[in-house]
């Protein structure tokens, strides 16, 4: 059992359409999901004993990503934040990111690093909360990956590495100095020695405890 299972990823963005495709996201890789339309909605629906962490848009009507963030800060709430900016909200994200969030990620939005970031956002929640875990099928769950990952080539371990990382194929071929259609070779050869089907599958496998 690994700790995400108990955690939950709350996302809070005044889009509809962005609301519910994060959602359906985050259940392709096995997260629990809840969804609010505005700030002021998460804060009367969220309960504070509750584990995870928050996708948050940094501009919406009334109450903003920022004066949610400085409300969670006032009630001593410690939950992750992992804001969702446009270009011109760089700075702003900046200053987020002094006052305690996880990480931002520019729209429109990059679902190979939203993913990354949301894996790190729930870790370091279960850290901070040392969440309960069941230590024999924890420790089945690490012995059966670390036999996985022992499969890989050297290169295949830099490959995925820098897909961890949240570098696209091209990129990851020029800092290996190796064609693009190599490094596809690679992707295929990580997956199936995994036992995953896509990125979603892989981030899940690699990144969770």
């Amino acid at each position: 059992m690994n700790r995400t299972s108990s955690q939950t990823v709350f996302i809070v963005d005044d889009d509809d359409d962005l609301r519910d495709a994060l959602a359906m996201l985050m259940r392709a890789v096995g997260l629990h999901a809840e969804t609010f339309a505005s700030a002021r909605d998460f804060l009367y629906g969220f309960n504070p004993r509750d584990s995870g962490c928050l996708v948050l848009d940094i501009r919406m009507p009334g109450m903003t990503g920022l004066d949610l963030q400085a409300e969670l800060h006032k009630r001593r709430i410690r939950l992750p934040i992992v804001f969702l900016t446009g270009h011109a909200d760089v700075p702003l994200a900046v200053r987020a990111m002094k006052a305690g969030a996880v990480d931002f990620i520019q729209k429109p939005l990059d679902e190979h690093r939203l993913v990354v970031a949301v894996m790190n956002a729930l870790k370091a929640d279960a850290d901070q909360n040392r969440l309960p875990t069941q230590p024999d099928a924890e420790r089945t769950d690490t012995a059966d990956k670390a036999d996985k990952l022992a499969l890989l080539s050297k290169r295949e371990r830099d490959v995925l590495q820098l897909l961890i990382d949240g570098k696209q194929s091209r990129e990851i071929a020029e800092t290996l100095c190796i064609s693009l259609k190599t490094i596809e070779f690679h992707r295929a050869n990580i997956r199936e020695k995994l036992g995953v089907a896509n990125l979603p599958e892989l981030f899940k496998l690699v990144l969770t405890k």
